[in-house]
């Protein structure tokens, strides 16, 4: 047996069910061990980047790290922009990268640049495979180091001499430690602040669905009558519709959500990551409760109190410590005022024009409560961030921490490999498209029918938005686009154009019947842009 043949076979031991990448000719070696797997489906994307995309979105879908390659040199660089996003939205993720033999690599040589020190600043752990027996603690050790918090991205450097190497040694058992249970002073400090608080509120991050909290999280909010607001990445940890579920959090501006979070006493932060909306936006000198698998950030705005240990554990010893309800009447007014000041009929056209919050009301309407939707990064993201409402973890995938443009279609692919059940939705602008249009190849090649919808706007809509809030105009913004209806069919999916807003709904309904991937060019009007900024400006808290 080869040594890529033992890492392969160790792969296979850690219930990898697909590997995402490009061939190259220093890979030959794992690409004809990966052919010779029979429970391993090697997915072959057209960009290296996407490949490692794909591996973030299903490591983030499943808890088990996604798996990406690439040959050496130029394949292996293209991963980097997939694994930083990895690394800061906590996916857990392998990637492989083949290296030049070990005869060239102290000179000057073809397409060999240093792999290692290049992975090691966007990974949690990396490493060559320089003697082929040691393939199998390698492997085992960069699956245990992925998933455990915070989970994120790991890198194995193959070098070619190396992969053709006889390796006599097995893959090892797959284990994993333990859960951490709270420190038992720090448990009873927690639950008192708790208990003497007279307005807390929990803020839901990320950490709730890595670590498959959601089901806890729920009955504790339940049973002490505490509100839960979540962030952009915490969407789905409480169902939308439910009483206590307030909002969203995460906007780069002051939203009608920050008067709840001024006026709580205590914020009851449950697997918050700052990455995810920043602590300068709270009042720095609040009280917080950290909870989560690992310790808070240092921020100067963020002085947590700090409770460690898995999130299933100790939120189900709070909800049996804790028998007072909380009067949440407060936030429910504040829901309702919410609700009111961000009413739907201010951000609607009545001219037939397609607004961004018709595209997202119309995409959640077209959607069950289990099906996902995935956003790419731009003006887009801020509407469905606001706007979306998520009923179950895992239903709305963001790039947030790194926001990388390109995100969505190759994502949408990992999704629908992993998920090929649900309906799936990725929801991209003009910019993000072309950046990953070359996926929809891939999405035909191995028949995923999902939905692509482009909020076209000819433009980098989020700059421009941004732009004409700070500065009263635009430059460097504009775009010019293909006929995207064309290219998609081009691909062999299903395109459709709406440039009314009675167009869009039917579109997506018929979009999400077919067996192919479909596409909707979709002439979004964002004017409403600078509405929802004007709106923010002129927050009052007024109860």
């Amino acid at each position: 047996m080869k040594c890529a043949e033992l890492l392969v076979k160790c792969l296979e031991n850690e219930d990898v069910s697909f590997a995402f990448g490009l061939p190259g000719e220093e890979n030959l070696e794992l690409l004809r061990a990966l052919a010779q797997s029979e429970k391993i489906k090697t997915i072959i994307a057209r960009d290296e980047r996407s490949a490692a995309f794909m591996a973030n979105a299903f490591g983030r879908l499943t808890g088990r790290p996604g798996v990406c390659f690439s040959t050496l040199g130029p394949g292996a660089t293209n991963l980097v922009t997939g694994i930083a996003d990895a690394l800061l939205d906590f996916a857990p993720a392998l990637a492989i990268t083949a290296q030049a033999s070990s005869a060239r690599r102290h000179k000057e040589s073809h397409q060999y640049v240093d792999l290692l020190s290049m992975f090691k600043p966007i990974t949690k752990w990396n490493c060559r495979i320089e003697a082929p027996a040691t393939a199998n603690e390698i492997v085992r050790k960069a699956f245990r180091l992925a998933v455990q918090e915070k989970q994120g991205p790991v890198h194995i450097e193959l070098p070619e001499d190396i992969a053709d190497m006889p390796a006599e040694s097995s893959p090892i058992a797959a284990s994993y430690p333990e859960h951490t249970v709270p420190d038992e002073k720090a448990f009873h400090k927690a639950a008192a602040m708790i208990k003497d608080a007279d307005l807390p509120v929990i803020l839901a991050g990320h950490g709730v669905i890595r670590g498959k909290a959601t089901d806890e999280l729920i009955k504790f909010a339940r049973k002490t009558g505490i509100a839960v607001i979540n962030t952009f990445m915490g969407m789905g940890a409480i169902p939308a519709d439910d009483e206590l579920f307030i909002s969203t959090i995460g906007l780069q501006a002051r939203d009608y959500i920050q008067c709840g979070l001024d006026r709580a006493d205590l914020i009851i932060a449950i697997g918050y990551d700052p990455v995810e909306f920043s602590p300068k936006w709270w009042d720095g000198n609040k009280k917080i409760i950290h909870i989560d698998a690992t310790p808070a950030e240092v921020d100067q705005n963020y002085n947590a109190f700090e409770l460690i240990g898995d999130l299933s554990y100790v939120l189900k010893m709070l909800t049996d410590a804790l028998a007072a309800q909380k009067d949440s009447g407060y936030f429910l007014k504040l829901k309702k005022e919410i609700e009111n000041n961000m009413s739907d009929s201010a951000f609607l056209s009545e001219s037939g024009s397609i607004t961004p919050l018709q595209i997202v009301n119309d995409m959640r309407k077209a959607l069950g409560r289990s099906d996902i939707l995935i956003s790419d990064v731009g003006a887009h993201k801020i509407w469905i961030g606001r706007f979306y409402p998520a009923y179950k973890p895992n239903t709305v995938i963001i790039s947030n921490g790194f926001a990388s443009m390109g995100f969505a279609i190759p994502a949408a692919i990992a999704a629908k490999l992993q998920h090929p059940e649900k309906k799936i939705i990725a929801a991209v602008g003009d910019g993000g498209f072309m950046m990953s249009m070359a996926e929809l190849e891939t999405a035909v090649r191995y028949k995923l029918p999902f939905v692509t919808v482009i909020f076209n706007d000819n433009g980098y809509g989020l700059i421009k938005w941004k732009q004409q809030a700070r500065y009263n105009k635009n430059f460097f913004v504009d775009l010019g686009n293909p006929d995207f209806v064309k290219l998609a069919e081009s691909f062999g999916c299903k395109a459709y154009r709406a440039e009314h807003s009675s167009e869009l709904f039917p579109a997506i309904t018929d979009a999400l019947r077919q067996t192919v991937p479909s596409v909707i060019d979709c002439r979004v009007d964002y004017s409403t842009n600078m509405k929802l900024t004007e709106k923010l400006g002129q927050i009052v808290c007024k109860i």
